[in-house]
């Protein structure tokens, strides 16, 4: 601390200026070391103290910029650092953190040759911090350009072991990560042993904002994935934290893309047989929505999001929220859900059809397949299955 400020002090003196202090990754010791809530605690003491050094030397310190993944409360980290201006949801600072629309048209022009324009948008596009405008992630942009393979680049270089472990803890609904409110009060509540599932996936960059809302009590925040990357790429983490190492996840994510494209429904409903089975026991033991259509609907929300199809889960209509619809390969796919014993695959067909939940697809020109899936709390997992097909007309 002594040595920080004296470096201060030192430099405004020698260069007759006052200093301007950067700081990246400013809660890497704490985050590093989530899973050691007593180490986790003792860095974010140590940062404490070595912040608070700025505002001890506002003498010699002209500005301060700190960057990092998590916002960690002033109480704990920044009482001493009390000048800060958050601007992490400010809206004119809401495109500083990645490559607008316009930076790929001009700066990146000569390196798009070759690349599909709308795919690198699903893949990388999406980013958010006021709901309107959106950016690319800046990581993934220069490893597509340099190696010309859509991949998970960012998402590749490490998914905080604490942020799946968390999830898993909370026994957050997985299909509605893709939708969840928060006030911004909860996104920037963060500290050791106190962290928000929302706020740990947004501080993370898992969510983001889709839309933003002004209210007379202050400001609420629709969140969901910003891309193709992180939608497909969160699921498979979470499904493979669930399902173990022995697991063949890639292997039957590829039969289950295959099934699909061939719109071979008992494939599907074999595979979801497999996918349920996989699940060790004791897993249903702490888990308290195992006894739930939910917990079924979030496993196959997961499994059918990790093979990158466009998944949306309780998606509202007219009459009432499909429990899944699944769009891939030019095909849609509406599930209903039911628990044994409460009306079986009949009962979800016909809520299929007479609550019309297709009807907002029919325009699209593709086949509709409906399926009602009756799960049991006793077997845990599928006892019956069925489908009807409606074609384009």
């Amino acid at each position: 601390m002594e040595r920080f400020a004296l470096l201060l002090e030192q430099l405004h003196s020698l260069y007759r200026q006052r200093v301007v202090v950067l700081v990246d990754e400013y809660d890497k010791p704490i985050l590093d070391a989530m899973d050691e809530p007593t180490i986790a605690r003792a860095n974010r003491d140590y940062l404490h103290g070595l912040y608070s050094v700025i505002k001890d030397c506002d003498d010699h310190v002209r500005f301060c910029f700190l960057t990092g993944v998590s916002k960690f409360s002033k109480v704990s980290l920044f009482s001493g650092l009390n000048n800060l201006r958050d601007i992490t949801l400010s809206r004119t600072y809401s495109s500083i953190c990645g490559y607008a629309e316009s930076d790929l048209d001009t700066v990146f022009a000569a390196e798009l040759e070759g690349l599909d324009r709308e795919r690198i948008r699903d893949w990388y596009n999406g980013y958010s911090w006021g709901g309107a405008q959106k950016v690319y992630n800046p990581f993934d942009v220069l490893l597509l350009l340099a190696d010309r393979e859509f991949k998970p680049w960012w998402y590749g270089t490490g998914t905080p072991t604490f942020l799946i472990e968390r999830l898993a803890e909370e026994a957050v609904p997985w299909q509605l990560l893709d939708g969840l409110s928060a006030s911004e009060q909860l996104l920037s509540t963060f500290d050791v042993g106190r962290v928000a599932p929302e706020a740990l996936l947004f501080q993370t960059g898992c969510l983001t904002v889709l839309e933003r809302e002004d209210l007379e009590d202050g400001t609420s925040y629709r969140l969901g994935y910003p891309n193709r990357e992180v939608r497909q790429s969160l699921n498979r983490s979470l499904l493979d934290d669930l399902l173990g190492a022995g697991w063949k996840t890639d292997r039957d994510r590829k039969h289950l893309i295959q099934a699909m494209k061939a719109a071979d429904m008992c494939g599907v409903e074999e595979l979801l047989r497999a996918l349920l089975a996989g699940i060790p026991h004791q897993w249903h033991g702490r888990n308290p929505m195992a006894e739930h259509e939910g917990f079924y609907a979030s496993v196959l929300y997961a499994h059918f999001s990790a093979t990158g199809a466009e998944v949306r889960a309780e998606e509202s209509g007219s009459a009432g929220r499909a429990d899944l619809c699944v769009r891939a390969f030019s095909r849609v796919y509406v599930f209903e859900f039911k628990m044994h014993g409460r009306g079986g695959t009949a009962a979800a067909m016909a809520q299929l059809k007479d609550r019309g939940y297709a009807d907002r697809y029919r325009g699209r020109g593709e086949p509709i397949h409906l399926v009602g899936v009756e799960f049991s709390a006793e077997t845990r997992n599928v006892t019956s299955f069925e489908t009807e097909t409606i074609w384009p007309t």
